[in-house]
């Protein structure tokens, strides 16, 4: 009989204490410890290395550098967040709000891989609600395989008898490891579950993603060590009430960090955005004040987004400040910098700031337009739509050049705009010749004003 003993685990960091305590030291959280039974021998079941003979240390010199062929996938969306297609080998995970999409998603990759053979262990819902989801996408594919099963030994033992190319696990937090005798969902049985899927999938370079559930303050649940043991950490975005849904990289040990990828929810599925600019850039039949178009990068994506503005009268005495999908701190900061430099009185006025779209941007590049479309709503003149804005603004009032802004340029011509306003400080080095835009360049914030405005 295997010798058994109790621990304690942080559920918000995964610490473990032989006793309880109330305070973690690790996270500082308090009355997170649980109590959960763990085995001292090791099990047999489970995954088992292969690997029979110890690792010896090897010179990096003597270390071979190949490069491995990434899995090329039809979702181009997926494609650009994982940084050019799945990594043989790589441990994904992908977290998202309950509903927001990540069974639809996952099981639509598996679909479209038809020259791959996928497994879809699902330990939340049966193989006909997975069957009546996938009836709904049209899709047709005899390479896809239905498990549902929570206990790794079986779900292993079914793997070497089916050979996948790809595993899909949904989600982490529904497996059961028998080396672990607490309950599934735990932060040992996380810890111990992931750890057998990571031996797996870097011992027969096969690529697992991972579901995971969010918490309330939408943290990935379970222990934070379990962003740490995994390749990639994906985020799953989106309001349930709205169609687009946002997926972006948070860690990514094979590619950037910076991109996104956008989907539409539809009753067949999720629809790729292949240009998003033109849904974050609202039809209207004529100019109203208090808008503006910027530029801004997410990655290697070029956006185009509205930016909405309304500035109206203080009503209560203490003037508001709001702000949705821009950062609080640095408007105030840039309605010190009209106050102060452009002679608007703001001081008296509620002002609130809106990005079209749901989405939330954090490029300096949409200064300006942030700029303009409260001069905008503050004079009620409207701005011509045919206007795109690319710059950064000081504390002084000067407009500061913003990177790859050939980018910008590019993206704003290809979506029917007429002008651009930059900072001169961008154009060093920039053929012009070869935009038909028509570009404009200014170094101070009062020289925009004046051009705009009059």
């Amino acid at each position: 009989m295997a010798k058994v003993k109790s621990a304690y685990f942080c559920q918000e960091c995964g610490h473990e204490s032989p006793k309880w305590a109330g305070k973690c030291p690790s996270c500082g959280q308090w009355n997170t410890f649980v109590e959960e039974v763990i085995t001292k021998e090791q099990s047999s079941s489970g995954y088992q290395s292969s690997s029979k003979r110890a690792n010896k240390p090897v010179a990096i010199q003597e270390v071979e550098s190949t490069s491995e062929a990434r899995i090329k996938v039809a979702d181009r969306e997926l494609s650009r967040v994982l940084g050019g297609g799945i990594v043989p080998g790589s441990l994904v995970l992908i977290g998202g709000e309950p509903g927001i999409g990540k069974s639809t998603l996952m099981l639509q990759i598996a679909l479209q891989l038809s020259n791959l053979k996928v497994l879809y262990v699902s330990g939340e819902e049966s193989a006909q609600q997975i069957k009546m989801r996938a009836d709904r996408m049209e899709h047709d594919s005899k390479n896809c395989f239905i498990l549902t099963e929570t206990h790794t030994a079986d779900i292993f033992r079914e793997v070497e008898a089916l050979g996948p190319d790809l595993l899909v696990i949904d989600s982490i937090q529904t497996l059961h490891s028998p080396k672990i005798e607490s309950a599934a969902g735990s932060v040992g049985q996380v810890k111990e579950c992931t750890a057998e899927l990571m031996r797996f999938a870097k011992e027969n370079k096969i690529p697992v993603f991972l579901i995971g559930h969010i918490t309330k303050d939408g943290a990935i649940a379970g222990p934070k060590v379990l962003e740490h043991m995994v390749d990639a950490v994906l985020q799953f975005e989106g309001d349930r009430h709205l169609t687009y849904r946002i997926l972006r990289t948070t860690k990514n040990r094979f590619g950037s960090t910076n991109e996104l990828g956008i989907y539409e929810m539809m009753q067949n599925g999720l629809r790729q955005v292949s240009n998003p600019s033109e849904i974050l850039i609202s039809q209207k039949d004529k100019n109203s004040s208090g808008t503006a178009i910027g530029a801004t990068l997410e990655g290697n994506r070029p956006l185009l987004i509205e930016i909405q503005a309304l500035v109206s009268p203080a009503t209560y005495g203490t003037p508001q400040r709001s702000a949705t999908g821009y950062d609080n701190k640095r408007l105030n900061m840039l309605l010190a910098v009209l106050e102060k430099r452009g002679g608007f009185r703001l001081g008296i006025q509620d002002v609130f700031l809106n990005i079209a779209g749901g989405v939330r941007v954090e490029d300096p590049a949409i200064d300006l337009a942030v700029c303009v479309a409260i001069i905008s709503s503050l004079e009620e003149i409207p701005l011509s739509s045919k206007t795109c804005v690319a710059a950064e603004v000081g504390l002084s009032g000067e407009i500061r050049a913003v990177n790859r802004i050939e980018n910008r340029i590019a993206e704003a011509e290809k979506l029917g705009f007429t002008e651009i306003l930059v900072s001169k400080f961008s154009m060093k080095g920039v053929d012009t010749s070869r935009y038909s835009i028509e570009i404009k360049t200014f170094s101070q914030l009062s020289e925009v004003v004046s051009y705009l405005f009059g």
